[in-house]
């Protein structure tokens, strides 16, 4: 069974991301409501430019820290030092890369003036706030992981508030005051690190060029698996206008808050794992939080499904309701994503199969080409069809996958069976 170590951590956590669940629904309605659809919408699209900048600028370093610091501590200092290189040189450059590219020419620019600036310069910031995270994870840090998550969301909306008290509210004010809690959250997550640094933060080129191999390997599957989720809202932007990427965006940010549970279960299963020495143990431990999470799961996305009519209007108002049928065409795929988000960490520990990988490139390529023709066509529930249907195919690629381990020669024990007997 999972020992009360691993529960604690994941109730912990997942009682932390309800009550951001809380602030960040606070936090959209607010914006939504005093940015109304269009507004809403380019603030949309800057949250997700800076976060896809993220994905693409972490190397992979967000899996590999983890790991490589579980089992050696004493890397902390080296992973510090090569996070702060990677963030803010690598991140920092591809962010002005883009700046330049999207000045040159702005008619491929998804934003414009200010807001675009805001975008670009999140990304070297929030890439070093994800890193570090992930360092505080690998040392068994879950609890001050929860208070800084918990506390930046916190400042987030205090900022937010006084914004919209003062009179002042736009896309640009309210991205702005994201960024005031982002910089105080890499400060602080830095700030806890040092208390278990034995020596400075210096980077150390051999212990990069060792770890980038897993690195490079989670990196492409967390990014083709980030665009999926995505790209989607980037298209609905381009094609349909900001208004359509404003409902679309809420009907998104429903869905995501669905995951919170098989993404935490997700984030304490891997450590875990991958400290594991027997497959057999790690398949075992890996059925039970995934049979676990599904059960818990269905039930969630059946009632969000019922009542999601309602729960906009109320809470969002009847100008958002357009928002209702994309997110009821997203609940089936979600489930499928969030068991298959549990799933997973089963194949990454054993070091990211690049079967993995190859999937998720042909779902992105296959959900970017249909999304050409149903976005046109079918509007923002049709980019929710095709995102599901996605989800679906991640899912049974990833059971086929893990069904093919069970079987593969190990010395370690005979198969575990998938099901329960």
């Amino acid at each position: 069974m999972i020992n009360s170590d691993f529960w604690r951590n994941i109730l912990e956590t997942y009682g932390t991301r309800v009550v951001l669940i809380v602030i960040g629904l606070t936090t959209t309605v607010l914006a939504a409501r005093a940015l109304g659809p269009t507004g809403r919408g380019l603030f949309a699209v800057a949250v997700a430019v800076g976060a896809i900048g993220v994905q693409f600028g972490n190397f992979g370093l967000h899996a590999s820290n983890t790991y490589y610091v579980a089992k050696d501590r004493d890397l902390l200092p080296a992973l510090v030092g090569n996070t702060l290189v990677v963030s803010f040189g690598a991140g920092g450059l591809g962010a002005l890369l883009c700046w330049i590219v999207f000045s040159l020419w702005p008619e491929i620019a998804p934003l414009r003036g200010l807001l675009l600036v805001l975008a670009l310069a999140s990304i070297p910031f929030g890439l070093a706030y994800m890193l570090l995270q992930n360092l505080l994870l690998g040392i068994q840090q879950v609890r001050a992981y929860n208070v800084i998550e918990l506390v930046s969301k916190t400042i987030g909306l205090a900022l937010l508030g006084f914004a919209i008290i003062s009179g002042k509210i736009s896309a640009e004010i309210l991205f702005g005051t994201t960024m005031v809690a982002l910089v105080l959250s890499f400060s602080w997550v830095l700030w806890c690190l040092r208390r278990f640094l034995h020596h400075a933060p210096i980077p150390s080129f051999p212990i990069f060029r060792r770890n980038i191999g897993l690195g490079l390997k989670a990196y492409a599957v967390a990014f083709f698996g980030f665009l999926v989720l995505r790209i989607d809202l980037v298209m609905v932007k381009y094609i349909l206008g900001a208004q359509s990427a404003g409902y679309y965006s809420i009907s998104e940010t429903m869905a995501e808050n669905m995951l919170m549970l098989p993404i935490v279960v997700g984030v304490i299963l891997f450590p875990r794992l991958s400290g594991m020495a027997h497959r057999h143990e790690k398949l075992r431990l890996t059925q039970q939080a995934s049979l676990l999470t599904a059960a818990l799961l269905l039930p969630m996305v059946v009632l969000a499904s019922v009542f999601a009519k309602p729960f906009v209007g109320l809470v969002f108002g009847k100008s958002f309701l357009p928002a209702v049928p994309a997110f009821v065409w997203l609940m089936p795929g979600s489930f499928f994503l969030g068991v298959e988000v549990v799933m997973v960490q089963f194949l990454n520990s054993l070091g990211y199969p690049r079967v993995i990988i190859y999937s998720w490139i042909c779902i992105t390529g296959l959900n970017v080409g249909v999304n050409l023709w149903a976005i046109p066509a079918y509007g923002i529930a049709g980019a929710a069809v095709v995102s599901s249907v996605s989800y679906f195919l991640v899912f049974g690629l990833v059971l086929a996958a893990v069904w093919k381990s069970n079987y593969a020669p190990s010395t370690a024990a005979a198969p575990v069976p998938l099901c329960p007997t």
